[in-house]
């Protein structure tokens, strides 16, 4: 058996062997327990984080892939998706636009064909077509910045929600640097008009969970929710009421990722409590792409269980979730999304079975969530473990060449 056809734990336990490493070296270089390695090593801990796979692969001094499984590039989709990546890098690495001069800025496209390019991108981003979404990215990147230097803050948004469904994406490809950058930027044009600046916290939010850093996640959006909460509750449009309970939603997940409980469950009290205010926000009054409404914040509920390592909970919560009329309205990348959480909480709970059949239904509703995604690359890699594997489990696992 080669070392891409182990389990995660054994590869873990193998490479750490190769570098003459100690359990306890590898602990003390993760700022970890010995008895977390050796959990870890021998499959009884799943490495369900993605950011906890790119800790321990640097502790390695390997490439996270190594530890993910053999030939985690191996499908035509996958290798789309790294190079559409790369797209995106280089995009975000050019300057030019900001070094031009006033003849080159004169030719920027309209603000008007901007928005609706926008509008595009983020319903790609919605149906998780993550391979199409990262070739269209770089030329709105650009065109957007272009924009913004030829006609300053009147073409702000489009380039703030460029930069907002650019990091969203990569974050979820698991390049959170790349996705806290674009984030940064975000926040940096939008800085003196509230809205925007908030509406730019909710990426630099998730970035920042996904590189590790929940208690700055729960920083930056707590501050950002404080700051338009008189105006919205006063002005009280609907738009900006869900930019902000959607704020307390990512503040509520920081916190569950920073192991507060109590205050998690607070956050996600006042987010319920906006979501009565406004309802199931459809696309058409959703100007931030928030997609926030009670639905998002039960299914937020489900989400903190699973990080605060409450699976029972999180599996009670989820039962009256699926069934409701508004599950199947929700964008196909939400609800593939939550089920990998949900999949995550069933396997916390002590039920792989079930967890599996969540992965499964998430693949059914988004492949790309499942095919792309290092988070889910590691529950299908755990699951793996336990046995039997159902035939449904194994197929996909087979398919992404996870062994």
């Amino acid at each position: 058996m080669t070392n891409r056809e182990l389990p995660i734990g054994r590869r873990v336990a193998r490479l750490r062997t190769r570098r003459r490493m100690t359990q306890q070296m590898l602990a003390d270089r993760l700022g970890k327990s010995k008895s977390w390695v050796d959990k870890v090593e021998r499959g009884v801990r799943a490495l369900d984080r993605y950011t906890v796979i790119q800790d321990l692969a640097a502790a390695l001094r390997v490439d996270p892939v190594t530890l993910l499984g053999r030939d985690a590039l191996s499908s035509p989709a996958a290798r789309a998706a790294a190079q559409g990546v790369d797209g995106v890098r280089a995009a975000l690495d050019r300057y030019d636009t900001a070094l031009a001069g006033p003849q080159a800025q004169r030719s920027a496209p309209p603000v008007g064909e901007l928005d609706q390019r926008v509008r595009h991108a983020w319903l790609t981003y919605q149906h998780a077509d993550y391979p199409q979404l990262l070739r269209i990215l770089p030329e709105l990147l650009g065109d957007t910045r272009h924009a913004h230097a030829a006609q300053g803050d009147g073409a702000a948004e489009p380039l703030v929600q460029a930069y907002r469904v650019t990091s969203a994406v990569l974050v979820k490809l698991g390049v959170g640097d790349l996705g806290w950058l674009a984030a940064d930027r975000a926040v940096s044009v939008a800085a003196g008009d509230p809205l925007l600046v908030a509406a730019a916290a909710v990426p630099l939010g998730q970035a920042l969970r996904a590189l590790g850093r929940p208690r700055p996640a729960l920083a930056v959006t707590v501050a950002a929710a404080h700051r338009i909460a008189p105006e919205a509750w006063r002005a009280g449009p609907p738009p900006d009421l869900a930019l902000h309970g959607t704020l307390l939603v990512q503040a509520a997940l920081a916190a569950a990722g920073a192991g507060d409980e109590r205050g998690a469950a607070e956050l996600v009290d006042q987010a319920a409590r906006v979501a009565d205010e406004t309802g199931e926000t459809g696309e058409e009054r959703d100007r931030h792409w928030t997609g926030f409404g009670p639905t998002a914040v039960r299914m937020a509920r489900v989400a903190a269980a699973v990080e605060l390592g409450n699976g029972g909970e999180a599996v009670l919560l989820h039962e009256r979730i699926v069934g409701a009329d508004q599950w199947r309205r929700l964008p196909a990348e939400h609800r593939a999304a939550y089920l990998l959480d949900a999949g995550r909480g069933h396997l916390r709970a002590g039920d792989p079975l079930a967890a599996g059949r969540a992965l499964v239904d998430a693949d059914r509703t988004a492949p790309a969530e499942v095919r792309l995604r290092p988070v889910a690359r590691t529950l299908l890699t755990d699951l793996t473990c336990h046995e039997p594997v159902p035939v449904d489990v194994a197929r996909l696992a087979t398919a992404l060449g996870v062994g």
